[in-house]
């Protein structure tokens, strides 16, 4: 019997023998990414997968379905919330000790891509929050040619595997392979997406790239890097262990399908119940098909009678009120979880408490932040 709670309980696909093939941790970690990547890309995304984040109800047509599909929106929740605990670690900017002029020159375009220190801090806060923990990698031109280091944020989606070792007391990286997607030239206007995997080593890197053809992975570049060890730094919102996470708001993420689905089902029934129905009563069953307009007129049979059939609306205020539920939780897990606020009453000490445990819940965050922009600033 099929059941789309299967898609839900994928197990590992397999050992990794090829370079995109993911690790244990990374196959781990994903189906917890699904969700709120798909509530990232708002109501069009929530669309695109239909029936698995909406179903379809038992007889219920497809085109009735659709039609349904098209009128659900998805309420933004979640991005509000994530954009608003990003914005609460960056709104103060990014101050700068014992770092020469050159350097702070080039921070004002970091990533090489226009933007400065505080707002690639901001976009990397909001992947830590989202996913609960990111990658920076130091990247530099090959040898020869012009340019400067800049740097790379990698979700853990994009960290395919790593491997590490202990030296001098510290983890640091053997082998990391990064998944990367880049365009090229393609034809006199147009480009085309080309998929790769780098591959760092202490010293080295490789290139493989997907064969369009074959969809093999091939040596495309290598070469050699300056820097004794991988300049690849780590930040974490939400850790289980090395380079291994869970986003910190996940169930703020499944509360947002539920008011999702909910007022999918709301906006439906009103949908319907907007247009009162004509009945007739008296009519014989075999009676010829009525129309009735401004136009027209008709012509009853003996204690026969015509009138409109509208829904009271007394059932709508339950589906209300969940819709009112769902938000004040979003809110309450959004305050107190992670900032140590509650929006109901309690004392001034309660208060004091809970704001303590936030504000040490914001900067264990914000402290990971600053110690991966030290070592991303040390790798410069």
């Amino acid at each position: 019997m099929y059941s789309g709670y299967n898609y839900h309980s994928r197990e590992k696909a397999g050992t990794e023998t090829f370079v995109n093939d993911p690790n244990a941790a990374w196959q781990a970690q994903e189906a917890h990414w699904i969700l709120i990547e798909d509530l990232m890309g708002g109501s069009y995304e929530m669309r695109k997968k239909h029936r698995r984040y909406l179903p379809q109800e038992p007889r219920e047509l497809d085109e009735s379905y659709d039609n349904r599909l098209a009128r659900s929106v998805c309420p933004p929740y979640y991005q509000r919330l994530e954009r608003m605990l990003a914005g609460m670690l960056t709104r103060k900017p990014v101050r700068l000790t014992d770092v020469a002029d050159v350097i702070r020159e080039q921070l004002f375009d970091v990533d090489l891509q226009g933007n400065d220190l505080n707002v690639w801090t901001y976009e990397t806060a909001r992947k830590v929050i989202r996913y609960g923990h990111c990658g920076v990698l130091v990247d530099a031109p090959a040898a020869g040619q012009n340019g400067r280091p800049y740097w790379v944020t990698y979700s853990p989606r994009e960290i395919l595997g790593w491997r590490t070792e202990l030296k001098e007391g510290q983890q640091k990286f053997s082998q990391l392979r990064l998944l990367e997607h880049v365009f090229e030239p393609d034809g006199l206007y147009g480009e085309k997406e080309v998929e790769q995997v780098r591959v760092l080593t202490p010293g080295k890197f490789e290139i493989h790239r997907k064969d369009s053809e074959t969809g093999d992975y091939k040596i495309f570049d290598e070469g050699v890097m300056s820097l004794p060890e991988i300049p690849f730094s780590v930040a974490y919102s939400n850790r289980i262990n090395l380079m291994e996470s869970r986003p910190p708001m996940e169930d703020i993420a499944e509360l947002n399908l539920k008011a999702y689905q909910v007022q999918s089902d709301l906006d439906n029934q009103l949908h319907i119940s907007a247009v009162p129905m004509l009945a007739f009563f008296g009519f014989p069953q075999s009676a010829e098909e009525v129309s009735a307009g401004p136009g027209e007129a008709i012509a009853f049979p003996a204690e026969g009678r015509a009138e409109y059939i509208e829904s009271k609306g007394t059932s709508y205020n339950a589906q209300f009120q969940r819709l009112e539920q769902l938000s004040d939780q979003i809110n309450e897990l959004g305050l107190a979880a992670v900032l140590g606020q509650k929006l109901s009453a309690e004392t001034a000490e309660a208060k004091k408490i809970d704001r303590s445990q936030g504000d040490s819940t914001m900067k264990v965050v914000a402290q990971q932040v600053q110690d991966m922009i030290d070592n991303s600033l040390a790798y410069h």
